[in-house]
C-alpha cells in the first residue's frame, strides 16, 4: 500500500486571482483506507523516482515538474500564478509510475496568460501522458477518464484513494469564474493508468 500522508490533511481551496487555486478534498479517505483489491501480479509498477517532467502531446503541454507540499494553513501548494506555464507534482502523493495515484497540478491561466493546463479539458480516453524521471525511465500513461465537476463535490476517494495499480491524476480548474470569489467553480480532472515505462 503506497504511502497516504496527504490523506490526513484536508485540502481546502485557494483562493488565487486569474489562476486556479487547488482542489478541495473535504472528506480524504482516511490513511491505510484501501478503496480496491490487491495489485494483480501482472500490473506495471515501478520503482520510486521523483518525477522531471511532463509531456502531453494532444494539448502540446509540456514542462518540468517542481514538488508541491503544504502551505502552513495545510492547503495544498500550487505553482506560482505569476508562471503559469509551470507544473507540480503533489509529493505527499506516490511518485509517477509507483502503485496509486500520483497527483499533478497546473493552472487553467494566470498573469493574464493561459495556464500549462489551459486546454486540459479537451483530453479524452486513450491520450498519452508521459512523464521523466530521476531514474533516467519514462512513465507512459493512458487517460482513462476526463471528468469536469463543481469543487464542493469533489471526489476525493475517487482522486486520492488507493488503486491496485500506477495511476495518475491531472488537476486544473474549469467551469465559470467566480469574480467576486477570484477563482473558478469547478476542477478538470484526468484520471490516467500506467502502461509502459521506458529508458
Amino acid at each position: 500500500m503506497f504511502r497516504k500522508t496527504f490523506t490526513a490533511v484536508a485540502l481546502a481551496a485557494l483562493a488565487v486571482l486569474g489562476g486556479c487555486a487547488a482542489p478541495s478534498a473535504s472528506s480524504p479517505p482516511p490513511v491505510g483506507h484501501s478503496l480496491t483489491p490487491p495489485a494483480p501480479e501482472t500490473s506495471v509498477v515501478l520503482p520510486k523516482s521523483k518525477p522531471v517532467s511532463l509531456d502531453i502531446p494532444k494539448i502540446d503541454a509540456h514542462s518540468t515538474l517542481v514538488p508541491l507540499g503544504l502551505n502552513a494553513d495545510n492547503t495544498v501548494q500550487v505553482p506560482p500564478v505569476s508562471t503559469p506555464l509551470q507544473a507540480g507534482w503533489y509529493e505527499y502523493s506516490p511518485t509517477p509510475g509507483e502503485r496509486g495515484p500520483a497527483v499533478v497540478l497546473g493552472h487553467v491561466d494566470g498573469n493574464k496568460h493561459e495556464g500549462i493546463f489551459f486546454h486540459l479539458k479537451e483530453m479524452a480516453p486513450g491520450d498519452q501522458v508521459s512523464i521523466k524521471r530521476e531514474d533516467g525511465s519514462t512513465a507512459r500513461f493512458e487517460v482513462t477518464k476526463v471528468d469536469q465537476v463543481p469543487k464542493d463535490v469533489f471526489p476525493s476517494d475517487a482522486v486520492y484513494g488507493d488503486t491496485p495499480d500506477a495511476q495518475l491524476r491531472l488537476i486544473t480548474c474549469g467551469g465559470a469564474f467566480d469574480r467576486a470569489a477570484h477563482n473558478y467553480e469547478d476542477n478538470v480532472i484526468v484520471y490516467a493508468r500506467l502502461v509502459a515505462d521506458g529508458h
